[in-house]
C-alpha cells in the first residue's frame, strides 16, 4: 500500500513539474534575431584566445556549396555582462564560460520561445576547446533546426495558394506568396520568385523508384540527372551555335549527405550549377527523397542566380521552404 502510495505521489509530482514547464513557456517573450545569427556570450579574454579561434573555426566555417565563401552563421560576441535584458531574447545562445564544472549541454527556451542555448563550461581552456569541438556538430544542427522552424512559421503568415504541386505530385510546402509558378510540364513545376538582383528558384520533378542503384555512380548519376533536365526545362540565352541550358558545375563534384524529410529517407546534394554556354553561375540544393507509398523518388531542388550577392541566407529560405514538403496531401484533404 505504501508503495502505491509512494508511486501515486512520484507520478503526481512529475505532472506538477511538467505543468511549471509548461507553464513558463506560455509566459516566456517570442525569440527575435536574423536568420542564421548566433549570439555568442564569452568574456572579452576567452574571445580574443584561443578559446574564440575554436568557436570561430566550428561556427563561422564556410558554408558548403555557394559560389564564394560565406560563414555558417553571422556571429556576435558579447561578455556575460552585457547578457541581460532583451538581448536574452536572440534565438540562437552560445553560452562559453570557465567554471568550477567540466558540462556542455543544449538547453531550451531559457528565456524566450522558440530558443535555444547552447552551454559550454570547462575548468581550464583546454577543457572548453574540448568541448567546443566535441559539441559543435551537434550544437550547430540544433541551430539550424531552429531557424527552419522559425522561418517555416513565417512563411505560415501568407502562404502560396496555387495548387501545381498538389495535382502533379500530391505534395504540398510551405511557400511564401512572393513565390509564383512560372512553368508547369508532365513531371515538372517550376516556382520562382524575384529579387533585387536576380531571383530564387524551386523546381520539382520525380524519377522511377529504382533510380540511382549503383552506389559507385551515385554522384554521377545525379549529375546526369539534373544537367537532363536542365536541358529539358532550364533554358538560358540563346548563343549562335550552341544550345545553352543550365548544368551541374564541370569543374568540383557536388557534395553528398544523407537526410531524412518529412520522415523520408533521402540524399541531400549541393553544389553549384552553371550555363553550359555563357558565364553564368549560383548555388544549388536538391533533395532526393525516397517515396516507396507511391513508388518513385521525389526531386526538389531550390537554386540562386544573384551575381555578386552573398547567397546564403537565399539558400536558407529555400531549403527551409523545401524541408516543409508533405506527401499525399489529397488523401489527407478526404
Amino acid at each position: 500500500m505504501k508503495k502505491r502510495i509512494l508511486l501515486c505521489f512520484m507520478a503526481i509530482l512529475g505532472l506538477s513539474i511538467a505543468c511549471k514547464e509548461e507553464g513558463k513557456a506560455d509566459y516566456l517573450p517570442e525569440s527575435v534575431g536574423a536568420m542564421n545569427t548566433l549570439t555568442v556570450v564569452i568574456d572579452n579574454d576567452l574571445w580574443n584566445s584561443s578559446v574564440g579561434d575554436a568557436i570561430r573555426e566550428n561556427y563561422t566555417a564556410a558554408a558548403q556549396g555557394l559560389t564564394w565563401d560565406e560563414a555558417l552563421f553571422s556571429v556576435t560576441q558579447i561578455p556575460q555582462q552585457i547578457f541581460s535584458g532583451a538581448i536574452r531574447n536572440t534565438s540562437s545562445v552560445l553560452y562559453v564560460m570557465e567554471d568550477t564544472l567540466n558540462v556542455a549541454h543544449m538547453k531550451n527556451n531559457m528565456y524566450a520561445k522558440p530558443q535555444k542555448v547552447g552551454v559550454i563550461k570547462g575548468l581550464n581552456k583546454e577543457e572548453l576547446i574540448a568541448n567546443i569541438h566535441k559539441t559543435a556538430p551537434e550544437f550547430i544542427a540544433d541551430f539550424k533546426a531552429l531557424e527552419i522552424g522559425k522561418a517555416q512559421k513565417r512563411f505560415e503568415k501568407s502562404l502560396n495558394k496555387e495548387k501545381a504541386l498538389e495535382d502533379k505530385f500530391d505534395i504540398s510546402m510551405k511557400i511564401p506568396s512572393i513565390y509564383r509558378v512560372g512553368r508547369e510540364e508532365d513531371n515538372f513545376v517550376w516556382i520562382d520568385r524575384q529579387i533585387q538582383k536576380g531571383n530564387m528558384n524551386i523546381i520539382a520533378y520525380t524519377m522511377p523508384w529504382d533510380s540511382f542503384k549503383n552506389d559507385s555512380t551515385f554522384v554521377q548519376d545525379i549529375i546526369k540527372m539534373r544537367d537532363s533536365i536542365g536541358s529539358l526545362y532550364i533554358g538560358g540565352e540563346d548563343i549562335p551555335g550552341k544550345q545553352n541550358h543550365m548544368i551541374t558545375e564541370k569543374a568540383f563534384s557536388p557534395y553528398v549527405f544523407p537526410a531524412e524529410i518529412s520522415g523520408n529517407k533521402a540524399a541531400e546534394v549541393r553544389g553549384i550549377w552553371e550555363m553550359s554556354a555563357y558565364p553564368m553561375a549560383g548555388p544549388f540544393l536538391t533533395y532526393i527523397i525516397n517515396d516507396k507509398e507511391n513508388n518513385r523518388k521525389l526531386i526538389l531542388e531550390g537554386f540562386v542566380f544573384a551575381p555578386a550577392t552573398q547567397k546564403r541566407d537565399y539558400m536558407f529560405e529555400l531549403e527551409a521552404i523545401m524541408k516543409s514538403v508533405r506527401f499525399n496531401v489529397n488523401e489527407q484533404n478526404k
